[in-house]
């Protein structure tokens, strides 16, 4: 299949020189180590050659991909998925039954599986993926999934894949050692790519002084000045998400936590309000700092400041993607200063002399409870939502189809009126929940 076939389906008409490269390397024999930074564009990157490696008269297993959470391994699923091959893929992770997933895996029967370490070897172990045909392993986050202390997890896959020829490690930070278990052969190809910076000259940093300790109002009053921008506020801890999270809502500003302690059902539908536009704002732990897929973040602030560079470089790395731009605030009270790892002299932010009131969100998410085990598909709840529902194209955003679920994205001003009018319908001939996604 070409590059361009797999490209235009995700609206990108030209890859970057890292992509470019990395697809070269692919052409090669042996492993293959890929460094670059955060929001550079790495899933696209190995999926493109990966996908062209396939042989479609192969049954089985060929590839196995392996992310340190569950979120990545949604992310490079989804974005195998809108590439639009003739292969097939599926992503497993824990949180779910396992008997479920290789239920899934006996009647998609993909070529690549993409998982958490823990859940992919729990399928190996039990024989429901047939290693015999796998000759690509990718480690994606590698430097992530050493940190999380994933070792062991790791090695057992690598020994339980007999007919593996290739390795491939990504990474955002340049680990001090690939540990032997990786068994790295002869002949490595590494491409580094770092030292371009995430973001470099596109991303704007400003100081933001908090008259009090508790950063709580300055916050607030700095959101609503950035309006109804895309904005991940980045905290330290749990229980500091749920505190400032519940501060902001308090205040009339629309606002979703992420961290993880919460359970995936609750984490799937903050993300998803945030990537639709449905909630401006997100506040997170640095677990939101990598392996998300979400375009378009305008903002970044540090609430907290982070506890090294590589977490600061993470963070930031989640604006000025791409050849966008992007900017990001650090919230400092009176007995803190600007860590030493940022040399540069960062500017203070400026106060507008009028602030503004908190931007109110041009969507909002609508909650369906049937979904793609009920043979239910983008095209049946489009056409549901203007026949039954009064909505136009413009009304209506980003649809995402889950298991047993869909989220779609509706204009704000025409929701109350849509419930109103689908109350009692049937969508595909299924009685089902729609209500707004809480």
């Amino acid at each position: 299949m070409e590059i361009s076939d797999m490209l235009r389906p995700l609206g990108i008409g030209q890859l970057t020189p890292m992509q470019e490269a990395t697809l070269e390397a692919f052409r090669r024999e042996g492993d293959l180590v890929l460094l670059s930074p955060t929001g550079s564009g790495k899933t696209l990157a190995f999926l493109l050659p990966l996908v062209q490696g396939l042989k479609p008269e192969v049954p089985g297993v060929q590839a196995v991909v392996l992310a340190p959470s569950r979120e990545l391994a949604l992310q490079i699923d989804t974005v195998f998925r809108q590439m639009g091959t003739p292969f097939r893929a599926m992503s497993c992770y824990g949180g779910r039954p396992a008997m479920e997933e290789h239920r899934a895996m006996k009647a998609l029967m993909p070529s690549v599986v993409i998982g958490t370490p823990g859940r992919m070897n729990d399928h190996l172990r039990k024989g429901n993926i047939d290693a015999t045909a796998v000759r690509t392993l990718v480690i994606d986050e590698f430097d992530k999934c050493l940190e999380l202390g994933f070792q062991e997890e790791m090695a057992e896959v690598l020994g339980r894949l007999p007919a593996l020829r290739r390795r491939v490690l990504l990474s955002a930070t340049d680990a001090p050692a690939i540990p032997r278990f990786v068994g790295l052969g002869s002949r490595v190809t590494r491409l580094d790519f770092l030292s371009a910076g995430a973001g470099e000259g596109r991303l704007e940093l400003r100081q933001v002084l908090s008259p009090q300790k508790d950063k709580l109002e300055t916050l607030y009053r700095l959101l609503c000045v950035l309006g109804g921008g895309s904005t991940l506020v980045f905290v330290n801890y749990r229980e500091s998400v749920d505190r400032v999270a519940g501060y902001l809502k308090s205040k009339g500003l629309a606002c979703e936590a992420f961290h993880g302690g919460m359970e995936q059902m609750e984490r799937e539908r903050a993300l998803y309000k945030f990537r639709n536009g449905s909630c401006p704002v997100l506040v997170s732990t640095d677990l939101a700092s990598r392996g998300l897929d979400i375009a378009g973040v305008d903002n970044v602030v540090h609430y907290h400041l982070p506890v090294g560079r590589e977490a600061f470089v993470h963070r930031n790395g989640r604006t000025a993607r791409w050849e966008a731009r992007g900017a990001a605030y650090l919230i400092l009270h009176a007995e803190e200063q600007l860590p030493e790892y940022i040399a540069e002299d960062v500017p203070l932010f400026e106060w507008p002399d009028v602030l503004p009131a908190p931007a109110k969100p041009r969507w909002t998410t609508l909650y369906i409870g049937k979904g793609k085990r009920d043979k239910l598909n983008k095209v049946d709840i489009v056409g549901f939502l203007y026949k039954k529902g009064g909505l136009a194209k413009d009304d209506i955003g980003q649809v995402d189809v889950r298991d047993h679920y869909a989220f779609v994205a509706v204009r704000r001003e025409k929701v109350r009126q849509l419930l109103v009018l689908v109350r009692g319908e049937k969508i595909k001939g299924m009685k089902t929940l729609i209500e707004e996604a809480r």
